[in-house]
C-alpha cells in the first residue's frame, strides 16, 4: 500500500475538519483517523433463513479487519429469499434485485470513500450482485459467506427446502398426506444457512472461489460451523494483506478464472442460474461470455458430483469430502483447469488444488470415474430457441434425454400449476410456459413451483418442460429454461398451440 488512499479525501486536510468530526462522532479515535477504511457489506436480515446469522459473521470479520490495522464500517444490503418470493408475482423482484445490489454497494463505497470492501452475502442475487459491484469499484475486496444450511432428516433421509416444495404434488398424488406435512415442513430446513442443495446460492458461493474471490471453503462450511467465524475473521485480515499489495477484483477476475469458474459449475452440476450471473460479472470487469464458451467447457469437464437436486448428497458432505479445493485437485489433474489464476488467498488455483485431500470417490468422483463424461449444464439449441436455452442435465434421469410429444401449452406459472395439480398432465406430455422471460415475467421468474409439483407426482422422468423463464437450483428433471428469444420479443415459443406435436 503506497501513496494516498481513498478515504484520504475526507480524512486529510483542513478543510475536512466537518468530516473527521462526523467520524469521531462514531467513536473513532485519531489513530483510527490515520488507518485505512474497510466496507463490510453485509445483507442481515431477519426475514432470511441465509442471512439472518450474517451479523455474526460480519462481527468476525471486523475483529479481523482491526486486529490486522484497518477500520470497518459495515453497511447493509438487501437480499430478497427466492424461497419466500416463489410461485407468486413476489419472483418478479429477486433477479432485477441483482443490479439493486450492486448499485448500492457501488453507492456506499464511492460515496464515503471507502479504500478495500469484505462482501458478506449468502442467497441467491446477493452473492453475484456483490460481485459485480466489487469489479465495477475493482478496489481490494474478498468475498466470505454465511455458509450452507444442513440437511434436515425426516423419515430416515435427508431432505432439504425442494422436499418442502415437491410436498404439494406428492400429496395431490397420494404419495404423502396432509397429516404427514407439518412434520416434514419442520425438519426440512433445519436452521440458518442458504438451501442445504446444490441450488443457486450454494453454487454461486462454491463459484466464488473458482474466481478467486473467496478463501477456500467459503462454499462448502455450514452456516451453524465454527469454523465459519473462523473463515470470516481470515477474511477480515486477508483484505489487510490484499489492500498493502494492492491486489484488485479485476487482477484475479480475469478471463480465465471465469473459465475455471465454468469448470467447477459443470463438475459439480451447478444451477443454471450461474450463467446468468457469470455473464454480469464478466460484463462488470469488461471480459468475454457467450453460449460457445458454456458449450466448449461442458464438453471438456465431466461431471464430478451428484448434489441435491440431482443426487442424494448435500453441501455439508461436499465439505466433508474436502469441498471445493478437492474438486479442484480433480480438475488440475484432468488438465482442464487454468492454474496460473490468482486468488484472495494468496494462492494460484493450482496451488490450492495440488496441495487438497484426493476426491472421496462418492461425494466427489475422480476425474477417470466421473458420474458422466460431459458437464452438468447444457446448452439446446433449435426450432423453438434459436438464440439458445439451458438444461441442467445432470439433473435429468438418463431415459428423459429424447422426449416427443404434445404441447400442452401455458401462459404463466399460475397457469401452469393449477393445470399440474389438476391432474391434466399425462407422462409424455411437452409443458410449455411462456411469456415467463425478462420482458414477458417481467423478471424472468423461476419455475420451481411448477417443477416441484411434477416432481412431487412422480411425473419429472415422464414429462419434459420447456420456458423462456428460468429455474430454480433445486429443479430437477427435463426443465430446458432460458429459450431465447423470448415469447414477448416475438420468439418462436409463441407460436406454439396446445396438443401441438413434433413435425405439425
Amino acid at each position: 500500500m503506497s501513496g494516498m488512499l481513498p478515504s484520504d479525501v475526507i480524512k486529510k486536510g483542513t478543510e475536512r475538519a466537518g468530516h473527521r468530526s462526523l467520524l469521531m462522532a462514531l467513536g473513532l479515535s485519531r489513530a483510527d483517523l490515520d488507518r485505512p477504511f474497510v466496507g463490510v457489506a453485509v445483507s442481515y436480515s431477519d426475514l432470511v433463513p441465509g442471512h439472518a446469522h450474517l451479523r455474526r459473521v460480519a462481527a468476525a470479520v471486523k475483529a479481523g479487519v482491526w486486529a490486522s490495522g484497518g477500520v470497518p464500517f459495515e453497511f447493509p444490503v438487501i437480499g430478497i429469499c427466492d424461497g419466500l418470493a416463489m410461485g407468486h408475482p413476489g419472483m418478479r423482484y429477486p433477479l432485477p434485485s441483482r443490479d439493486l445490489i450492486a448499485d448500492s454497494v457501488e453507492a456506499m463505497v464511492r460515496a464515503h470513500s471507502l479504500d478495500a470492501l469484505v462482501l458478506v452475502p449468502n442467497c441467491d442475487k446477493v452473492v453475484p450482485g456483490m460481485l459485480m459491484a466489487a469489479l465495477r469499484l475493482n478496489l481490494p475486496a474478498i468475498v466470505v459467506s454465511g455458509g450452507p444450511m444442513l440437511a434436515g432428516r425426516w423419515r430416515g433421509a435427508p431432505v432439504d427446502v425442494s422436499s418442502a416444495f415437491e410436498a404439494t404434488g406428492a400429496i395431490k398424488s397420494g404419495f404423502l398426506t396432509e397429516d404427514e406435512l407439518p412434520d416434514l415442513e419442520e425438519e426440512a430446513c433445519p436452521g440458518y444457512g442458504s438451501c442445504a442443495g446444490m441450488f443457486t446460492a450454494n453454487t454461486m458461493n462454491c463459484l466464488s472461489e473458482a474466481l478467486g474471490m473467496a478463501l477456500p471453503f467459503n462454499g462448502t462450511i455450514p452456516a451453524v460451523h465454527a469454523g465459519r467465524l473462523r473463515l470470516a475473521r481470515a477474511a477480515g485480515e486477508q483484505i489487510m494483506r490484499l489492500l498493502a499489495e494492492d491486489i484488485r477484483p479485476r487482477q484475479i477476475v480475469t478471463q480465465d478464472a471465469i473459465w475455471n469458474a465454468l469448470c467447477v459449475d459443470m463438475a459439480l452440476g451447478g444451477s443454471t442460474n450461474s450463467l446468468l450471473h457469470l455473464s454480469a460479472m464478466a460484463q462488470e470487469g469488461d471480459l468475454g461470455f457467450d453460449l460457445g464458451l458454456v458449450e466448449e467447457v461442458s464438453g471438456r469437464v465431466p461431471q464430478l458430483c451428484k448434489l441435491s437436486p440431482a443426487g442424494k448428497h448435500r453441501v455439508e458432505d461436499l465439505h466433508r469430502a474436502g469441498g471445493i479445493p478437492a474438486l479442484t485437485r480433480e480438475l488440475v489433474e484432468l488438465g482442464v483447469l487454468r492454474e496460473h489464476c490468482q486468488t484472495v488467498s494468496g494462492k494460484t488455483i493450482g496451488e490450492i488444488g495440488r496441495l487438497a485431500r484426493r476426491a472421496d470417490g462418492e461425494v466427489i468422483r475422480s476425474g477417470k470415474e466421473p458420474y458422466t463424461e460431459k458437464g452438468g449444464i447444457a446448452v439446446l439449441r433449435g426450432s423453438l430457441a434459436p438464440g439458445g436455452a439451458v438444461v441442467k442435465q445432470g439433473a435429468v434421469d438418463p431415459g428423459a434425454m429424447r422426449r416427443q410429444g404434445p404441447a400442452r401449452v401455458f401462459d404463466c406459472e399460475e397457469e401452469a400449476v393449477r393445470g399440474i395439480l389438476a391432474g391434466g398432465i399425462r407422462p409424455g406430455d411437452i409443458i410449455v410456459i411462456r411469456y415467463e422471460g425478462p420482458k414477458g415475467g417481467p423478471g424472468m421468474r423461476e419455475m420451481l413451483q411448477a417443477t416441484a409439483a411434477l416432481a412431487g407426482m412422480g411425473l419429472e422422468k415422464g414429462v419434459a418442460l420447456v420456458t423462456d423463464g428460468r429455474f430454480s437450483g433445486a429443479t430437477r428433471g427435463a426443465a430446458i429454461g432460458h429459450v431465447s428469444p423470448e415469447a414477448a420479443e416475438r420468439g418462436p415459443l409463441g407460436l406454439v398451440r396446445d396438443g401441438c406435436r413434433p413435425g405439425a
